[in-house]
């Protein structure tokens, strides 16, 4: 690998620094070897020892605006606003047209959320400045902050003018295209952009992405080939043309650009995964079935490994098999969603029922709150004898589906199953009146309930 002269100046820099600090024996630095030290600790996160060189620059060059510039830096990332406000108002007098200055006092004034004073101050950096793209992209980032995506959106352009290789400009920009819903809008700047960057693999990417969003999956799929055209080893290209692939019903193809991104870096979940789901589509059980377990094997956390697991036995229905992989899931993650509502699901097929109803009891107290969740465990209790919990679950439902019949017929059934027939007309009627149709679910579940003449009476009225 080589180094040009100005990396290797600094990486001499550094490592004589270095030497001086183990063997105590102070050397002279000029202040823009200790610039570049400085920026090498601050870029590597390397906070206290940027201060100790900024202590040491200062020491030998006490006059130095930049040194002083790199301290508000530091005074500015631990938070010690005024004292760095102090300084940056010392170097104003000293040099008022330095755009640094303002640039920090900015991002002070955007720590405060004054983001539309930050703005002003970086407008003024922008008549001192020969570098416009940086600051284009500060007033993007507060536009922002702001929620003003228009505006944001425009800077970001602005600072790609400046600066066509600015790739997180070029992402910004597409992101407020994506917030604002302005997918043609996009193709036709990112169209544009190409115009100008034909090899801009970034750009094609991000095309294919917008024709993608709007399911013309053909121009995606040419987008992502320019892309991987401009740049071979582009792996988020080889994803996007998989993913296209298999819309296209093309899973052969689709594996095969998967497979790319396993040879180009370390294996993906993702990518294992998408492997996985194509040779199940083919009919490919075993492999399949192997690249899931390879999937969770390579990220434990990701949910959608063992759903694809679980959900591949449930259609087989091997219940036996799909409840081993929902008890590994949740005894990694015991807090997801999705794995107690299978779990439920399984041991209901499985008839274990007092399991089923652990599962959908653990479900709702994690908030899933859909309405097949609370009627499902209202069935499986009433079928275990539990009729209390089988009413205070269902009145819980009721405080978010206040109108839904299903709950009012099933709730109405309990209550005259229990004799408490003032009850039981009182959830009847309203049942009646939310949907009459729906009274099949009383003759499903309460048929002797539904036979009784009252019941029945009832039920003619709204006829």
């Amino acid at each position: 690998m080589k180094f040009n002269r100005e990396e290797e100046e600094n990486n001499f820099s550094i490592t004589r620094y270095e030497s001086m600090l183990r063997s105590n024996d102070v050397k002279f630095f000029d202040s823009d070897e200790f610039e570049s030290i400085i920026h090498h600790y601050l870029e590597n996160g390397k906070i206290a020892k940027a201060k100790k060189a900024i202590s040491l620059g200062l020491s030998q060059h006490p006059s130095s605006v930049n040194l002083k510039l790199l301290q508000v830096e530091v005074l500015v990332f631990e938070n010690r606003l005024d004292k760095a406000d102090n300084l940056l108002a010392q170097l104003h007098a000293i040099e008022p047209e330095n755009e640094e200055i303002y640039i920090q006092k900015a991002n002070i004034l955007s720590k405060q959320n004054n983001h539309e004073k930050a703005i002003e101050l970086l407008t003024m950096a922008l008549s001192y400045t020969d570098d416009s793209a940086d600051i284009y992209s500060l007033v993007g980032m507060e536009y922002l902050f702001m929620d003003d995506f228009e505006n944001a959106k425009i800077n970001f352009m602005r600072c790609l003018e400046a600066d066509d290789e600015d790739y997180s400009a070029l992402y910004n920009v597409i992101y407020c295209f994506d917030f604002l819903e302005q997918h043609e809008e996009a193709i036709e700047y990112l169209n544009m952009f190409l115009n100008k960057n034909p090899y801009c693999e970034v750009a094609w990417h991000q095309v294919g992405k917008q024709y993608f969003d709007l399911k013309e999956y053909d121009k995606a799929l040419a987008a992502f080939d320019f892309a991987i055209i401009s740049d071979e080893y582009f792996i988020g290209a080889y994803l996007e043309k998989g993913k296209v692939l298999e819309k296209l019903k093309r899973y052969n193809e689709a594996i095969e650009n998967y497979r790319i991104t396993l040879e180009l870096d370390d294996p993906t979940s993702f990518a294992l995964l998408r492997i996985g789901k194509c040779h199940e589509r083919l009919g490919n059980d075993d492999l399949a079935i192997q690249h899931y377990s390879k999937t969770v094997h390579e990220d434990p956390l990701l949910d959608k490994g063992w759903i694809a697991i679980t959900d591949f036995y449930m259609r087989k229905r091997d219940y036996q098999k799909a409840l081993y992989y929902t008890n590994k899931a949740i005894n990694i993650d015991g807090e997801n969603v999705l794995y107690w509502k299978r779990y439920a699901k399984i041991n209901n097929r499985l008839a274990f029922f007092e399991e089923a109803e652990r599962g959908y009891r653990k479900a709702l107290e994690l908030g899933n709150y859909e309405i097949e969740t609370w009627l499902n465990r209202f069935d499986i209790l009433r079928f275990l004898g539990e009729s209390d919990a089988a009413i205070q679950s269902l009145h819980q439902a009721i405080e978010f589906y206040p109108d839904n019949p299903e709950v009012q017929y099933r709730l109405a059934g309990l209550y005259y199953e229990m004799q408490d027939y003032e009850k039981g007309e009182y959830h009847i009627r309203k049942a009646l009146e939310l949907d009459y149709e729906y009274h099949i679910v009383l003759e499903e579940l309460f048929e002797k309930i539904f036979n009784l003449t009252l019941v029945k009476n009832i039920i003619s009225e709204y006829k």
